[in-house]
C-alpha cells in the first residue's frame, strides 16, 4: 500500500529584454523536511517572461513525477511561484486569452492530472530564491550562447526559502563599470491628457499647459549632460523634445502603446463599450485592446530600446522623452516585476524617472515620477 506524500514545487523563469535570452529553473522539496531533493534549469533561446515561467513549472511538474513514478497517484504537489500571472491561470481564476500560452497551460495541466491534486500559490520573489537563481543561471547561459550546466552540486539545505544570490545590493557592491542611465521624460500635456483620454498613436499637440511644462523640464535639465537624446515619433513627445534645445533622435520604438478601438475614449466610455475586452485587459498584459497592442508587446519593443542602448552606449547618460506605457515597461523591466505591475504605477505629465543599467545584469530604479519642476504650474488633468 502506497503512503500519500507532499511535494514543493518551487519554478521560476524571466528573459533578458521580454522576449530576449530567456530561461528558467525549479526546484522539488520534500514538504515534511524542506530539503530539496531536485533541481531543474535550462536556457530556453529567445522567448518571453510568461513563456519561461511556464517552462519553469512543467520542468518542475516532470522532476517531481520523475522522482515519485509510478505512484504519483499517491502524490499531491503545491506549486509556489512569484508569477501572478501562471498562478490565477493555472488555478482557472483568469483565462488564457494569449495563443502561445495555451499549449503551455495545456501541458502542465496534463502533467498535474498525474497527481492527487496539484495546488497553486503565489510567493513574493523573495521567497523564490531558489528557482530564482536557476532562472538567472539559466538566462545568463542563453545570453552567451552556451547550454546552462549547474554552477555548484545540489544543496541539501532544508532551508525552504533562500534569498537570490545574483542580486546587487545597491551601494553594497561594486560594478565592473559605471552604469548606463536612463532619465525618462514623459510629454507634456494634450487636449486628449487633460480629459485623461486614451491617446495612444493619436497626434495630438501640447496645449499652451503643455509647453510651459516642457519648458520647465527644460530648465531643471539644463545643466545636465546627456550624451544621447531619444524621443517618441509622436509629436507631443517630440515638442517636448525640442524644448530642451538640443539635438535629438527619433526612436520609433519609444511611442505609445496602440490602444486600437479606445483611443480618444476616456476609461469610462471604454468601461461601458467594451466590458469584456477591458476586464480581459486589466487581467492579463498579453491581452490587446480590439485592434490595439498589448503590454507585453510594448514592453518588448522598449526592452529592445534597453537592449540597444547597453550594446552602443555602454556607461552613457541618455535622456529619453516618451509616454505613460513605454516609461513604466521600462521601469518593470529595471525592477525584475511582473508585467501587471504597469496597472500599479502612476506617472504624471512631464514627471522624471532615472534608472542605472549595470553591464552584469542588475539594474537600479533611482528616481520615479518627479515633478517638482512644475510644481510652480497649475496642472489640469494627466
Amino acid at each position: 500500500m502506497s503512503t500519500e506524500r507532499t511535494l514543493i514545487v518551487e519554478a521560476d523563469g524571466g528573459s533578458r529584454g521580454n522576449p530576449g535570452p530567456a530561461g528558467y529553473g525549479a526546484v522539488v522539496r520534500d514538504a515534511a523536511s524542506g530539503r530539496v531533493i531536485a533541481e531543474r534549469a535550462a536556457s530556453i533561446g529567445r522567448a518571453t517572461n510568461n513563456v519561461a515561467e511556464y517552462s519553469g513549472l512543467i520542468a518542475g511538474l516532470r522532476a517531481a513525477a520523475d522522482l515519485t513514478a509510478p505512484s504519483t497517484g499517491s502524490v499531491t504537489v503545491e506549486v509556489r511561484m512569484d508569477s501572478k500571472l501562471v498562478v490565477e491561470q493555472m488555478s482557472g481564476r483568469w483565462k488564457i486569452k494569449h495563443p502561445s500560452m495555451r499549449p503551455l497551460a495545456e501541458e502542465a495541466a496534463g502533467l498535474a492530472r498525474d497527481f492527487v491534486a496539484v495546488r497553486y500559490r503565489w510567493i513574493p520573489r523573495e521567497r523564490n530564491g531558489d528557482a530564482d537563481r536557476l532562472a538567472n543561471e539559466a538566462m545568463d547561459a542563453a545570453a552567451a550562447g552556451r547550454t546552462w550546466e549547474p554552477t555548484e552540486p545540489q544543496s541539501p539545505d532544508p532551508e525552504p526559502h533562500r534569498a537570490p544570490t545574483t542580486n546587487r545590493l545597491s551601494g553594497w557592491m561594486a560594478p565592473p563599470a559605471p552604469p548606463t542611465t536612463t532619465v525618462l521624460l514623459r510629454h507634456g500635456q494634450t487636449p486628449l491628457s487633460a480629459e485623461k483620454r486614451f491617446s495612444g498613436t493619436i497626434e495630438a499637440s501640447l496645449t499652451d499647459l503643455g509647453l510651459e511644462q516642457a519648458a520647465a523640464a527644460a530648465h531643471r535639465l539644463r545643466d545636465e549632460p546627456f550624451d544621447l537624446i531619444l524621443s517618441s515619433p509622436l509629436k507631443r513627445a517630440r515638442q517636448t523634445a525640442e524644448a530642451l534645445g538640443r539635438d535629438y533622435t527619433v526612436e520609433d520604438d519609444l511611442r505609445e502603446s496602440s490602444f486600437g478601438a479606445w483611443e480618444g475614449m476616456t476609461f469610462a466610455e471604454v468601461r461601458e463599450r467594451f466590458p469584456d475586452d477591458l476586464d480581459a485587459w486589466l487581467a492579463d498584459p498579453a491581452v490587446p485592446p480590439p485592434g490595439g497592442e498589448s503590454l507585453l508587446d510594448t514592453i518588448a519593443r522598449v526592452g529592445r530600446v534597453r537592449d540597444r542602448l547597453l550594446a552602443e552606449h555602454p556607461s552613457a547618460r541618455v535622456l529619453i522623452v516618451s509616454h505613460v506605457t513605454p516609461i513604466k515597461g521600462l521601469t518593470q523591466l529595471a525592477l525584475a516585476a511582473e508585467p501587471t505591475v504597469l496597472y500599479r504605477l502612476h506617472l504624471d505629465l512631464v514627471a522624471l524617472s532615472t534608472i542605472d543599467w549595470y553591464s552584469d545584469g542588475p539594474a537600479v530604479l533611482r528616481g520615479f515620477n518627479d515633478t517638482h519642476h512644475v510644481a510652480h504650474l497649475t496642472t489640469a488633468g494627466e
